[in-house]
């Protein structure tokens, strides 16, 4: 025999779902909406094809082997950092790193490529390195996954040094979102109260072009030895 359920439950358990279906989880995963289409490579071959050195002609520094990035690290002012050809306003960014015991680096998004100032204050940055093992305490803004001296990750859980990591950054201007093995630690607005505020009385008060650019090149820094493998990126 055929069960009949009321017209009224089917209508509240639907409204139900329609209700928390659209509430946003706080520890919520990595975004989704990875379709292999969507994605540009930029690691793709075996040659660097798809980069170029940031305010100077040939790459130095770098080597790709087996599809790995390799930085030499060569030190934050040594000039040495890549950025990509092409330039991205609104995106999503997602690639995987390991750092060697007491090194750090950082992976930037809207570079201006400019030779009057050194990569860190041409752009935000992600900041990449060896928490567990550097040797200076560092304040809460200046560890792996933050907006570097802007603004600190909250529940990061970075891999010991020599140990993959991975990171997503999606833009979404002026949205910014900063992910780390799959958790989201870092969210900010450019151009809002809060931005300017931390900007103003922060390390980048005298760097008046810092975070006014709307879109720009994606940039790896040779500080430290780092390896980079799996970078893609999608424009929203």
């Amino acid at each position: 025999m055929t069960k009949i359920i009321p017209v009224t439950l089917v209508f509240t358990a639907f409204s139900l779902f329609s209700c928390t279906s659209g509430k946003r989880n706080e520890s919520e995963t990595t975004p989704t909406n990875d379709q292999p289409e969507t994605w540009m490579l930029l690691l793709a071959g075996s040659t660097l094809d798809q980069w170029q050195m940031y305010s100077q002609d040939s790459i130095k520094g770098w080597s790709l082997i087996d599809g790995e990035l390799h930085a030499s690290g060569a030190g934050w002012d040594a000039g040495e950092d890549i950025i990509t050809k092409e330039t991205f306003a609104n995106f999503d960014l997602s690639l995987e790193w390991k750092v060697a015991p007491e090194n750090s680096s950082g992976i930037f998004f809207y570079v201006q490529n400019n030779s009057d100032q050194p990569i860190y204050e041409s752009a935000p940055e992600y900041q990449v390195m060896d928490d567990k093992g550097w040797p200076q305490q560092m304040k809460p803004n200046q560890y792996t996954a933050a907006n570097y001296a802007m603004h600190a990750p909250v529940g990061a859980e970075v891999k010991p040094a020599g140990e993959w990591n991975t990171t997503r950054i999606t833009v979404n201007y002026p949205h910014v979102e900063h992910w780390l093995n799959g958790v989201k630690v870092v969210e900010y607005d450019f151009g809002s109260e809060d931005w300017e505020n931390r900007k103003a009385s922060g390390k980048w008060a005298d760097v008046p072009n810092y975070g006014k650019a709307k879109s720009g090149h994606i940039g790896l820094q040779n500080a430290g030895k780092v390896v980079y493998r799996n970078l893609k990126i999608r424009e929203l």
